[in-house]
């Protein structure tokens, strides 16, 4: 063997090692994908079935330290309560994946609700589009009375590292912090939870409420194809280029 021939052996040899590798990390990084699509598809379903439940009476007082996110978050509940008169804090949302029917942007009105016993539990009374968030422009939705309330339990929203600061003293909140709210408008001791109301709707149709609806993205089998095809282009276009430097080497 010459030794021309040796060190061009060496580089297909190289190159190779990198296409198998390149084509590798695609095909795992497409099988993540599945697994993914797996999750996502299993979480849907989980929601599906808990925002299609019955609801349920509204836990007592004394359990609620003990309730637990990852069991009882979308829990259907239903309880009558009177919100407290002239109180609210306005969330901007940029819109809802899980409410596509209040495209913003605009604010969830957060509103203290006072229980039989006394107790308050914060809801979200629905959606209004920029323009509305005074609360003299939809005088008619004010709630009076005790009110038969049918919603979701959430838990408080995670700050991300980007969530813009809060601005109390404008009533106006970017984070879904019912205890932050409380606090600063001094509602007192609120529940560790807040409640998304579905009904009833509100007079005048603001603040928005209604259902959630599990309208997660899930992209994860596409972008799976992709990564999977993106593996068989790399192969496909070292065996070609393989194929052609073996074809023009010397005898």
């Amino acid at each position: 063997m010459s030794d021309e021939r040796k060190p061009r052996r060496g580089g297909f040899l190289l190159f190779a090692l990198f296409i198998i590798a390149a084509a590798g990390v695609l095909v795992a990084l497409g099988t993540w994908q599945l697994e993914r699509l797996s999750w996502k598809e299993g979480l849907i379903a989980e929601l599906d079935a808990k925002l299609a439940a019955k609801p349920t009476d509204l836990p007592a007082r004394e359990r609620w330290q003990r309730l637990d996110a990852g069991v009882d978050q979308f829990r259907r509940v239903a309880f009558p309560a009177e919100f407290l008169p002239g109180e609210e804090a306005l969330v901007y949302s940029s819109g809802s994946s899980l409410r596509p029917d209040a495209t913003g942007p605009g604010y969830w009105v957060f509103a203290p609700a006072r229980l039989t016993g006394g107790s308050i539990v914060v809801v979200n009374r629905g959606f209004v589009p920029e323009g509305k968030q005074n609360p003299d422009t939809r005088q008619e939705g004010r709630p009076s009375g005790t009110v038969e309330l049918v919603g979701v339990i959430r838990w408080p929203e995670q700050r991300g590292q980007f969530t813009p600061a809060d601005e109390p003293h404008k009533g106006l909140w970017f984070a879904r912090d019912p205890a932050a709210m409380a606090k600063a408008k001094n509602w007192g001791n609120v529940a560790p939870f807040y409640v998304d109301q579905e009904a009833p709707l509100p007079p005048g149709g603001l603040p928005k409420a209604g259902p959630l609806k599990a309208s997660l993205p899930n992209n994860h089998l596409q972008y799976a194809v992709t990564w999977y095809g993106l593996a068989a282009v790399i192969l496909i276009a070292g065996g070609f280029f393989w194929r052609s430097q073996r074809r023009d080497a010397p005898a």
